[in-house]
């Protein structure tokens, strides 16, 4: 009968796995709540953010946001808050998850996946950004379009947005915009731990497109303008994920398997 060859010590056992989880789950919910704590009392200020770019193409026009159920404008500064402490949350939520990762990883794969950790938040905000500054004017100057004044027999189509309907569609696409962005974080990682390839890229494309679009159209809103607004970063954004790809492959190093973990 063999002997069974000994147990690793680096290896940590199943328990204490399930113990710094915790301890990481933890932290990460205590940032999202300290957030969320931050943000109410500054919740004015970020609806004041979010419906600028609606002021702005209505200037000089008497506009409002209404609210029709008696709870709706209280329980709408909860649904802000908690968005946008999640923002403020996100840059501890990924440290966690790194220190529950790192321990686990040969010193040269940290130093081979910590760009992607600092890469992820900036393509997040470029796609937030984007949505913010270009996709919102655009669209909401389609949206509005729309109206049309009253005559004789007739009555006016005006907007009256409701607040909750104004800011969760804001808030949507915002976070849309952002999630979309990662792409090519995520394929260059794939491409570095070797799941991917530049040729599958490269063989991919033109299926890549037709989801590019079908993604375009579920997490925008209902307007050509919004859609091609997405789609047209993101159809840029996987050539530059091939670039990327092409660019790990050239660079990729071997992992020195008895490199030791600290």
């Amino acid at each position: 009968m063999t002997d069974l060859p000994p147990l690793d010590p680096l290896r940590q056992p199943l328990l204490a796995h399930l113990t710094e989880l915790r301890r990481r789950l933890i932290w990460s919910l205590l940032a999202v709540l300290a957030g969320f704590v931050v943000c109410y009392f500054f919740a004015p200020q970020i609806y004041a953010f979010l419906v600028r770019p609606l002021a702005q193409v209505t200037e000089g026009e008497h506009r409002r946001l209404i609210y029709t159920g008696l709870t709706e404008a209280f329980t709408t500064y909860i649904k802000l808050a908690l968005w946008a402490g999640c923002f403020i949350a996100f840059p501890i939520i990924a440290a966690q998850i790194w220190m529950f990762v790192a321990p686990g990883l040969y010193a040269a794969e940290r130093k081979a996946f910590l760009p992607f950790l600092i890469a992820t938040p900036v393509f997040f905000l470029m796609g937030a950004s984007m949505a913010y500054y270009f996709v919102f004017p655009l669209a909401w100057k389609f949206f509005l379009s729309f109206e049309m004044p009253g005559g004789a027999g007739t009555l006016p189509i005006q907007l009256e947005a409701r607040v909750s309907e104004y800011l969760s569609l804001s808030m949507t696409v915002i976070f849309a915009f952002g999630i979309a962005f990662e792409l090519p974080v995520i394929l260059v990682l794939l491409t570095r731990v070797g799941v991917l390839s530049s040729a599958k890229l490269l063989s991919f494309r033109r299926y890549a497109v037709v989801l590019i679009f079908v993604a375009a159209a579920v997490l925008t809103p209902p307007d050509v303008i919004s859609q091609l607004s997405l789609a047209i970063p993101l159809m840029l954004l996987y050539e530059l994920s091939i670039f990327g790809a092409r660019w790990v492959e050239r660079n990729r190093k071997p992992v020195d398997i008895v490199d030791e973990k600290p």
